[in-house]
């Protein structure tokens, strides 16, 4: 597989060069890389890259994106994913990772061979609650309690917190509530589907997004809430690393 071009895009903390397989992971609304680059210790056989969006983690400072088309124009123009290559998407991260892997094989570049979406309704369906990315910062903070959990707490108690990440998750928020689905054909590749079965997501939701994708496809409900991932670490990637070596080649 090729190697990827230097590019603030992404972030890689362990390099294996002769991994048959790269995962490049979006992370959610606010998120950044760390969390997710460090998968790479329990996934010896695939090299672990994560997405970082303008505006969050390392590119704090940097202008965020609010409308996906342009958000994805510009990632599949800075980055070069290689040939052989899988996707997971959490949240927001998901709707961002199938868009990316729908605009790369509508140009006629390798799309992944993978995708791994995880807590994100399918994008056919309607918005789910009430915008919020143009509420004050103490009516956003509000907004984002049923999801972020302690870590709205913090940002309300923290001025310097919250002027760090309230912007990035500002953009995020826009980013959806802006995003139409445009009906793409759908993709060739394996899909998996995961959520935490405390997650205000319905199996509904999850399971429509079996639409969009040809090849084979599988659902797992796994215990814990929104962020059931890092509750349910070990499972989640004894999952990510079985299918992945199931439905990939290099």
């Amino acid at each position: 597989m090729t190697t990827p071009l230097p590019s603030a895009w992404l972030a890689c903390r362990l390099r294996r060069p002769e991994a048959p397989v790269r995962l490049f992971c979006f992370p959610h609304s606010g998120g950044s890389v760390g969390e997710y680059v460090r998968w790479a210790d329990a996934l010896p056989d695939i090299e672990v890259w994560g997405v970082q969006l303008p505006g969050r983690g390392a590119r704090a400072e940097e202008t965020p994106f609010t409308r996906m088309r342009e958000l994805v124009d510009t990632l599949v123009a800075k980055v070069d994913f290689g040939t052989s290559f899988a996707f997971f998407g959490h949240s927001l991260g998901a709707l961002v990772a199938f868009e990316t892997a729908c605009r790369l094989r509508d140009l006629g570049r390798t799309p992944p061979g993978w995708l791994f979406v995880s807590a994100a309704p399918a994008p056919q369906l309607p918005l789910r609650g009430i915008p919020a990315s143009h509420l004050d910062d103490d009516g956003l903070i509000t907004a984002l309690e049923s999801s972020y959990g302690e870590l709205a707490v913090e940002m309300r108690e923290d001025s310097e917190l919250r002027e760090l990440l309230l912007p990035g998750l500002r953009a995020d928020l826009a980013l959806v509530e802006s995003y139409r689905h445009e009906p793409h054909a759908p993709l060739a590749c394996a899909m998996t589907v995961t959520g935490g079965t405390q997650d205000d997501l319905t199996r509904e939701e999850l399971e429509s997004w079996r639409v969009h994708t040809t090849g084979p496809f599988d659902f797992h409900l796994l215990p814990g809430g929104h962020f059931y991932l890092r509750e349910q670490k070990e499972p989640l990637l004894h999952l990510l690393h079985t299918v992945s070596r199931r439905d990939l080649k290099p």
